[in-house]
């Protein structure tokens, strides 16, 4: 059974919402991801995204973008990344998710990144500049190196699309909750409810909502709609400044639920 397969089974038996944050790999220097991988897991992570830092994010905000410069001016490359999940792979058990637009994989080889991907232990991939028609790319050496292509939705994605996207592999939907680029929000669209809700319906595969997420309570509503969510900027920042107590709070979040309730 996959790590994804069995993570998702555990969290449903307990009846646990998932949270993955995302960190960006190189900021404060390539050399601590495994040691905040490691973390992370700990605190409560359910599975683990990593942002591979380039030039033109189009995704990004401005937390995440100020990260990714600081990574790629501390000479943050994918090789070096995909080494030092490969370090941490050995003590940490969940699912690691890679975030990268397409280029820097061209750059390494498609085929040579699937490979060394599949050796460091790497469960999914994240190319927010990959649309479904092209993924014909990518996807014969994903499926040959047993890598799940994580596919996103959003406010506007039509339903018959989003049906399909959620046919296709056996990781998770990402439910994109804002209209723009990453980075906290103090309230989410008018209708998120319902779209996060509407996902859920056609779905087959668990909803994981993301983009905007900088609070427990925040975690806690979009959550009450899906399976899971993904918080980003905030626990870059929280990373960057050493705000261990905070990063703990929120990671934890679900899991402090649990325990309230038994």
């Amino acid at each position: 059974m996959s790590r994804f397969a069995e993570n998702f089974r555990r969290l449903k038996e307990g009846n646990e919402k998932a949270f993955v944050p995302y960190i960006m790999a190189g900021d404060g220097g390539l050399e601590c991801l495994a040691e905040r991988l490691v973390l992370l897991e700990r605190l409560g992570a359910s599975a683990i995204e990593v942002g591979i830092p380039f030039s033109d994010p189009v995704a990004d905000g401005p937390v995440i973008q100020e990260a990714g410069l600081r990574a790629l001016a501390n000479g943050t490359t994918l090789k070096g990344t995909i080494e030092q999940i490969a370090e941490a792979r050995a003590s940490v058990l969940i699912p690691i998710i890679v975030m990268a637009y397409v280029n820097p994989i061209l750059a390494y080889g498609i085929a040579e990144f699937c490979k060394d991907s599949k050796e460091a232990g790497i469960d999914g991939l994240i190319i927010p500049d990959l649309p479904l028609e092209e993924e014909g790319l990518m996807e014969p050496f994903l499926t040959d190196s047993g890598i799940e292509l994580i596919r996103l939705v959003t406010l506007t994605t039509p339903v018959e699309r989003i049906r399909a996207i959620s046919e296709k592999g056996n990781g998770f939907v990402y439910a994109v909750t804002v209209k723009g680029v990453t980075g906290g929000r103090g309230s989410f669209e008018e209708g998120l409810a319902t779209f996060l809700s509407k996902v859920k319906s056609v779905s087959r595969l668990p909803v994981f909502a993301g983009f905007g997420i900088s609070s427990a309570e925040q975690a806690h509503e979009l959550g009450s709609y899906c399976d899971g969510v993904i918080a980003g900027s905030t626990i870059v920042q929280l990373l960057h400044e050493g705000r261990l107590a905070e990063l703990e709070e929120l990671v934890s979040c679900f899991k402090k639920e649990k325990e309230s309730a038994l």
